[in-house]
């Protein structure tokens, strides 16, 4: 059987807290529901349900899924994002000498 490797891809991710109230990164649609009683997110591939500490990802094409605690920590790490530097620069002349 043929390697392959996974392409580097950016995604965004929260991780699911039962007793939090609306993740900031759900108040775009929110896309945890509960059904029965029981928190659930809609994928490509119909609802599924989401555990307490699952990583529900945003995926390249802004579809999410669930994604358990053990998978993401093996396959994800940390992006840090470059900071703005409040850096003036000041132009030095030139100087020749003759």
């Amino acid at each position: 059987m043929a390697k392959f490797r996974k392409k580097p891809v950016v995604i965004e991710a929260e991780q699911f807290i039962a007793t939090r109230q609306k993740p900031p990164f759900f108040y775009e649609g929110n896309p945890v529901q509960l059904i029965q009683g029981e928190p659930h997110v809609q994928t490509l591939e119909g609802q599924l349900r989401v555990s307490d500490g699952d990583w529900i990802i945003r995926g390249v094409k802004g579809e999410f899924y669930p994604c358990k605690p053990d998978i993401f920590a093996a396959t994800y790490e940390t992006v840090e994002e470059p900071q703005a530097v409040d850096a003036v620069v000041t132009p030095v002349p030139l100087t020749t000498t003759a």
